[in-house]
């Protein structure tokens, strides 16, 4: 299989361009509503929440699913109406709750109403976590801190490495490969409720360095094709280069998603979101590495011959 990554170019950056559109749009609306981009998790904004499965052991408490419509009444009745509610499980007989900070007493009174009014809870099964906006706020500083500093290192070892275009592209795809990455959950966070926790942090540290790697080892063949055809142009030196690396890149991502789709499936709700969110991004990241970074450095050496020219 040979690609025709050239002449093809636009068609490729339009994908992605009207993906980042999408994002962009969906982090705007999701700043009026929410306040923020992304809907953002405990982790991150403090309160409480609340992991409650029915008891299927007593005889008919898990014959129907829980009713979210029953469940927000509940709420309101509380006086937290602004909560947020999600329904767990392929038979729907769990359910999570982001609430404000509730002290023990309220707690123990909305999951009494809310067993009388849906069934009663498995007491086993029953999660609660408390974070103080204060933790929250020094756990979200600290995850900027962290992409940013890895940003600014991928980008000084790839100018010392390869040309300051290269790493100048190669960190244009990387940026790609996270706007998307938050842009989808943007969206999944106003339609689905998904909300972004620390682990969401941790998924976009390991995107940008498994989009590195792909886009390095693309440079490298770049780099290599140029030292033995000095005079062959930049179109064809990319369009050899990602053709010749392109089976690699393909079995190194298949080989990933796999593991990443298993841990998305049966590794439970805790890792679902973060599984999610390295296969959005690994697959954004293989196509920034073929169709991006490459094609961005072919345009930006042709434009550059032929200023030299002029």
């Amino acid at each position: 299989m040979k690609l025709n990554v050239i002449k093809q170019r636009s068609l490729w950056w339009t994908i992605s361009a009207g993906i980042i559109l999408a994002g962009i749009i969906s982090m705007v609306i999701s700043t009026i509503q929410l306040g923020s981009p992304l809907r953002l998790g405990l982790d991150f904004v403090g309160g409480t929440r609340l992991q409650l499965e029915r008891d299927c052991t007593k005889p008919g408490n898990c014959d129907k699913p829980i009713d979210i419509t029953a469940v927000r009444q509940v709420m309101e009745a509380e006086g937290l109406g602004n909560s947020s509610i999600q329904i767990l499980g392929d038979k729907q007989q769990a359910l999570t709750i982001r609430t404000k900070n509730l002290n023990v007493e309220q707690r123990t009174k909305l999951l009494d109403t809310l067993s009388g009014k849906i069934g009663a809870f498995d007491p086993k099964t029953v999660q609660n976590d408390t974070v103080g906006p204060t933790l929250g706020k020094q756990l979200f500083t600290s995850g900027m801190l962290a992409i940013f500093l890895s940003f600014a290192g991928i980008l000084l070892y790839l100018s010392f490495r390869f040309q300051f275009d290269y790493a100048f592209f190669a960190f244009v795809a990387l940026f790609h490969d996270v706007f998307i990455t938050v842009g989808i959950f943007s969206m999944l966070g106003l339609v689905q409720g998904i909300e972004v926790d620390s682990l969401f942090v941790v998924a976009i540290l390991t995107i940008i360095g498994f989009s590195v790697n792909d886009t390095v080892v693309i440079y490298d063949r770049v780099r290599e094709v140029i030292s033995l055809n000095p005079e062959q142009d930049i179109s064809q030196v990319v369009e050899d280069a990602v053709n010749q690396t392109l089976s690699r890149s393909i079995n190194t991502t298949l080989t990933v998603l796999l593991t990443l789709f298993s841990i998305f499936l049966f590794g439970g709700e805790t890792l679902k979101n973060f599984a999610l969110s390295l296969i959005i991004g690994f697959t954004a990241g293989a196509y920034s590495s073929i169709f991006i970074a490459s094609t961005l450095l072919a345009w930006w050496r042709e434009r550059t011959v032929k200023t030299i020219k002029n």
